[in-house]
């Protein structure tokens, strides 16, 4: 068999013809075995082939591929040497990848021709197409264009663009107040979105970017910029922080155990029911397992989740605990936050105490005795929430000759919930004891014999610190769509 070679470069020269001891095609359901693929090869099909070859020219056996597979081959002129090879049944562009490998070969495609040389030549014509690129992107004109950012501010944009830690000149008083920078250079900025010869000015009073450079580097950053400047999605928060009886959580998790037995809500028992992944055991948190009732499982109150049907049974029996004077509803803050944005919620008192300074004297200084809640929540695609939740109650303690005491209690943790779901935090206890006394006037006042006209009477409370948390994510009908929406981009000469 013979192949005419149509060469297109100046150091390709034809292939001879040959005459091929073995060359089968099998069936083309045959499945193709799986091969590693050093060099860059044509698109695999199921064609198969079987070569058996004693010290064949590997110039020769590039024509039997390009026989078998009606490709044009052009081999350069470092192309020699002999090969002994035996290949029975396997893919073609596998047999074709073990003789370039062999023979320290590799390949590039275009259309139809596949180009064969050896690897150091390959790398060196691929850089000498780079450097050339290079200079004709040195000699092409620079332009300019406008960007409206909508959602984005157009300072932080520019630091994204420039790259964070880059050796790029610091940035520098724009004409509109804003701030500007140049290209960074080669290894410099993580994006690489400037060319060397790009720069951009960020004016944050209209919020727009002003960025001069190649017309396909502008054109990769306005793609860029049309992802990223997109409608943030924001959740509201709402926490109720309840001082209960001790019993009241308990209670709370016998009765939405018993109602998720009949459908009416659900009740995570540790956090791996509604973390996947997590090992199944409670969270690192303090666990307060009620009783069961009728065999349903009443859950752990130190981090205990619950449905949106549940939720709304929690705020029947959060306003019943005021009704019945067994618990009250210390504060019911709510709090709006974008997507992987921190809120803060933080409540208490500031305490004096006295500091000595350097030079002796005495000042009055503060120290905050607060109850704090950190939220961070994060939209999943499948439109739940993922609170990152950070508690602190701080409290006055034992007073000391340099001041009260602050007695602290941190809980942290992270739940999965879904919209509209309620996240319970437990664990946090006050103990109070109180006294009473009476007794009979005059009579009471006997030294010994006025035990029997009295009585004394001491109640220790205890009371639990519930941290009651429900998000819900904003859906606003009238916010633009998630493309990038500006103003027409206009040129700046």
């Amino acid at each position: 068999m013979a192949v005419a070679l149509a060469l297109a470069m100046p150091w390709a020269i034809p292939l001879r013809a040959l005459a091929v001891p073995t060359v089968e095609a099998p069936a083309a359901d045959a499945a193709p075995s799986a091969s590693p693929s050093p060099s860059p090869s044509p698109a695999p099909t199921r064609e198969r082939l079987s070569l058996n070859f004693q010290r064949v020219d590997v110039r020769a056996l590039l024509q039997v591929f390009a026989d078998f597979t009606d490709l044009n081959v052009v081999a350069s002129d470092s192309v020699q040497g002999n090969l002994t090879l035996r290949l029975k049944d396997v893919p073609w562009e596998q047999a074709l990848r073990i003789v370039l490998d062999a023979k320290g070969l590799a390949s590039r495609r275009d259309g139809n021709v596949l180009w064969v040389a050896p690897r150091a030549e390959l790398a060196a014509r691929d850089r000498q197409e780079l450097e050339a690129r290079q200079q004709l992107a040195d000699l092409e004109p620079v332009g300019s264009q406008v960007f409206q950012l909508n959602y984005q501010r157009a300072d932080d944009v520019r630091r994204l663009l420039l790259g964070s830690g880059s050796t790029a000149p610091a940035a520098s008083a724009g004409p509109y107040g804003g701030s500007q920078g140049h290209g960074a250079s080669a290894g410099a900025s993580p994006l690489r979105l400037l060319s060397r010869r790009g720069s951009l000015t960020a004016d944050a009073r209209t919020n727009q970017l002003f960025v001069a450079d190649l017309p396909e580097r502008l054109q990769q950053i306005a793609a860029f910029l049309a992802r990223i400047d997109v409608p943030v999605r924001q959740v509201i928060i709402e926490a109720r922080i309840v001082e209960a009886d001790d019993k009241f959580s308990r209670n709370l998790g016998v009765k939405l155990s018993f109602a998720a037995q009949y459908g009416r809500g659900r009740v995570a028992d540790t956090l791996s029911d509604v973390m996947p992944g997590a090992a199944g055991q409670p969270g690192p948190l303090l666990s307060l397992p009620a009783g069961a009732l009728h065999g349903a499982d009443p859950g752990h109150l130190a981090v205990s989740l619950f449905n949106s049907a549940a939720s709304r049974f929690v705020a029947l029996e959060l306003s019943a605990l005021e009704a019945d004077g067994k618990g009250k509803i210390v504060s019911s803050p709510r709090v709006v936050t974008t997507n992987n944005i921190k809120a803060l919620i933080e409540q208490g008192t500031e305490l004096p105490y006295q500091a000595a300074t350097s030079s002796g004297a005495t000042s009055v200084q503060f120290r905050k005795a607060n109850l704090k809640l950190e939220v961070t929540p994060q939209i999943t695609p499948e439109g739940q929430v993922l609170l990152d939740v950070d508690v602190s109650k701080d409290s006055v303690g034992v007073q000391t000759t340099q001041g009260f005491a602050i007695d602290t209690r941190h809980v942290q943790t992270q739940v999965l919930l879904e919209n509209g779901g309620t996240a319970v935090i437990g664990g946090i206890y006050t103990r109070a004891e109180r006294g009473d006394a009476a007794k009979v006037p005059l009579l009471g006042d006997i030294p010994v014999l006025g035990r029997l006209f009295g009585s004394r009477a001491v109640w220790r409370d205890r009371t639990e610190l519930l941290v009651f948390l429900t998000p819900r994510i904003l859906h606003d009908a009238g916010a633009p769509g998630r493309g990038h929406s500006r103003d027409p981009p206009g040129a700046m000469q």
